[in-house]
């Protein structure tokens, strides 16, 4: 069985820009906010998130204030994240540590794309 080309985590929680469930950087984030996380999970999840601010290319949406006008979520895609999944992993560990619920989608359809970069794409819903 082939996976399908993109792979989103993501939180049940909706995002209040997207009207989408968080992803799993901000799901991690509010936990952070609310108190909830032991200063070493904070830590963990500050390196994580460092991490890909160091390696993965930041999409043009989410500009300098995270205004992201047009409510963009990213997948990754599948052929190419085996590297970024595997950095991921600490954020999902902090999520079961603290018994978060969370999704792992794998689709083909993820709506009008626009962004790409040779990890992800940023997309929207088709009108």
């Amino acid at each position: 069985m082939t996976l399908p080309k993109y792979v989103r985590i993501q939180g049940r929680e909706m995002a209040w820009r997207t009207k989408k469930p968080v992803g799993v950087f901000i799901l991690n984030w509010r936990r952070i906010r609310d108190g909830v996380y032991a200063p070493e999970d904070v830590r963990l999840y500050d390196e994580t998130h460092q991490w890909f601010l160091d390696h993965l290319p930041q999409p043009p949406f989410y500009g300098e204030d995270n205004d992201n006008p047009q409510g963009a979520i990213t997948y990754f895609k599948t052929a190419a994240c085996a590297e970024m999944l595997e950095h991921i992993q600490p954020m999902i560990d902090l999520l079961d540590k603290y018994n978060i619920p969370y999704d792992i989608v794998y689709t083909n359809h993820v709506g009008k794309i626009i962004y790409e970069d040779d990890y992800q794409v940023g997309v929207i819903d088709e009108k």
